[in-house]
């Protein structure tokens, strides 16, 4: 896995716009760095960027020369979608005061790696890299599950998805905390099961979540 398998799968996609017009400090994060590493590719396409600043100004200027869809998804954290046929590009104000602070604050370490397409830098504070070539899935902190307790649940659907084994300290900060899945809406909960109850390994990680406590409050039975 490497900065040239992120270049292969970016220059295969199917997106009618120049990202070399992205400034400098924009850096694709999240499961858009993941998926390239993986040459995982899904439909419709999803791109997430995080800019210092000017998030709203750059995803609207992109949408018009393109004559694209825009709309601000959350006007104070400053994060914006640019809407095309084949799929979406997320413009979001980084968290903190540097990019490596944004990506400590997100739930697991395959998810928080960036890569900067102009440079073609990767940023890979946490090791997410190394979780990902060993099949891991590891939390960046007991707290990040708390941020979001859906987390907890996720977990569990990206195990199964990618193939991947949640690593015992996280698992284990998992079981502490799943009653926290009860303060979750139901809608979100229900997205995360249906991903589970879609996917060939759903079957073994549905028992996993329900065997760590965190199908107690949403399927009792």
């Amino acid at each position: 896995m490497s900065v040239e398998q992120i270049k292969l799968y970016l220059s295969s996609l199917d997106f009618p716009w120049d990202m070399n017009q992205l400034p400098s400090s924009a850096y694709l994060v999240g499961g858009s760095v993941r998926d390239a590493l993986l040459q995982r590719y899904k439909t419709p396409l999803d791109l997430d960027f995080v800019l210092p600043k000017n998030t709203i100004s750059i995803a609207k200027q992109i949408a018009n020369i393109y004559r694209a869809g825009f709309v601000v998804l959350d006007k104070e954290r400053e994060i914006a979608r640019v809407v095309f046929p084949q799929g979406t590009l997320d413009f979001a104000r980084q968290e903190g005061d540097s990019l490596t602070t944004d990506l400590k604050r997100r739930d697991f370490t395959i998810n928080a790696i960036a890569y900067n397409i102009l440079s073609q830098q990767l940023v890979d504070p946490l090791g997410g890299l190394k979780d990902l070539q060993q099949k891991v899935l590891r939390m960046v902190s007991p707290n990040n599950l708390e941020d979001d307790p859906l987390r907890l649940l996720r977990a569990y659907r990206q195990a199964a998805q990618l193939g991947l084994t949640i690593e015992g300290n996280t698992r284990k900060a998992i079981f502490d905390r799943a009653n926290l899945i009860s303060t979750i809406a139901a809608e979100r909960v229900q997205a995360e099961l249906n991903y589970l109850f879609t996917t060939s390994l759903g079957n073994k990680w549905l028992a996993a979540a329900a065997e760590d406590g965190l199908l107690q409050f949403w399927l009792p039975s």
